[in-house]
């Protein structure tokens, strides 16, 4: 998330990233902290390997049981960067339309099926999809204050087995799934497409509505050719009982970035993307308006925000 956060202010090397975290040293053990620091080093080495400069500073960790339940994980990243090659979103206007990619599938960098879910909205999902067994034999895992009516209340266990196409998974699996990164897409179309893009969102806090941070006040976003949303946001739903408004709100729902563009440049951004085996398409566009305002239109509903 550190780094996608880079990426959207056109960031993607020489990067410099500090680790802090803190455990409950009776829960989580040493074992635990050196997978998290070794895969977070791992991480950085595939980048590498494609050209994005991640240096890993180290950091600190505390044994913190008093005020940590079990265990969190933070980090800082930071850089450098010329400021002629920042994006701003300062160049988002009316005409543009919106190339999204997706955040599930399996890119080229990848090593397994990616459910999309990235890293907004997991607590809800883990209490609207998980069983109510959780809770009682994992006290630690969720803050005891909350009314037990919102504490593991879905049909399902982590084992329990879901059917995508032709594609056999488990529930742990599909919420599980890392938060993808599009470093490599986008350090390409930084170095060599810089002049079309307009601007650059992610698709994190604020699921769908997170763009009305960041477009200009005079205009309307049109998202009117959204990816279909994968199993994994059709469980959550189905569990939860949650309204599209809602679920666009909180979640993703597959389309995890947005790059606004000239029409006649979308095809060359989708072809890039592609090549990394991340899906890519034109979702919506930019309209003139009198005040900021966005469409998302789903497959029963147009919900205005």
């Amino acid at each position: 998330m550190n780094l996608d956060d880079l990426l959207c202010v056109g960031i993607y090397d020489n990067l410099l990233f500090s680790s802090t975290i803190d455990r409950n040293k009776n829960l989580i053990s040493a074992d635990v902290l050196e997978a998290v620091i070794s895969g977070t080093q791992e991480f950085f080495d595939k980048m590498k390997s494609f050209g994005i400069n991640i240096s890993y500073m180290g950091g600190e960790t505390a044994d913190v049981g008093d005020v940590v339940r079990t265990m969190a994980v933070n980090g800082t990243m930071t850089a450098r960067w010329p400021k002629p090659k920042v994006i701003t979103n300062e160049k988002i206007k009316p005409g543009d339309v919106i190339v999204g990619l997706a955040g599930y599938g399996k890119a080229d960098y990848e090593t397994e099926y990616n459910s999309g879910i990235a890293s907004n909205g997991l607590t809800s999902a883990r209490h609207d999809v998980l069983h109510k067994t959780y809770g009682a034999r994992f006290t630690e895992s969720y803050d005891t204050s909350l009314d037990e009516s919102v504490v593991y209340i879905g049909p399902y266990k982590l084992t329990d087995e879901v059917k995508d196409g032709e594609r056999t998974t488990t529930i742990g699996q599909l919420l599980l799934s890392p938060t993808r990164t599009f470093a490599p897409v986008l350090k390409e179309l930084l170095e060599n497409h810089f002049d079309t893009i307009h601007g650059l969102i992610h698709c994190s806090g604020g699921g769908q509505t997170k763009c009305l941070k960041y477009v200009p006040e005079n205009v309307r976003i049109v998202k009117d050719s959204l990816f279909e949303p994968p199993v994994i946001f059709k469980l959550i739903q189905e569990a939860s009982k949650a309204d599209d408004r809602e679920m666009y709100q909180v979640f993703n729902m597959g389309t995890r970035l947005e790059i606004y563009t000239n029409e006649k440049d979308a095809d060359v951004i989708i072809s890039v993307s592609k090549s990394f085996g991340v899906n890519a398409q034109v979702i919506g566009r930019v309209e003139a308006s009198e005040k900021q305002e966005l469409v998302v239109k789903t497959a029963t509903d147009t919900l205005i925000f």
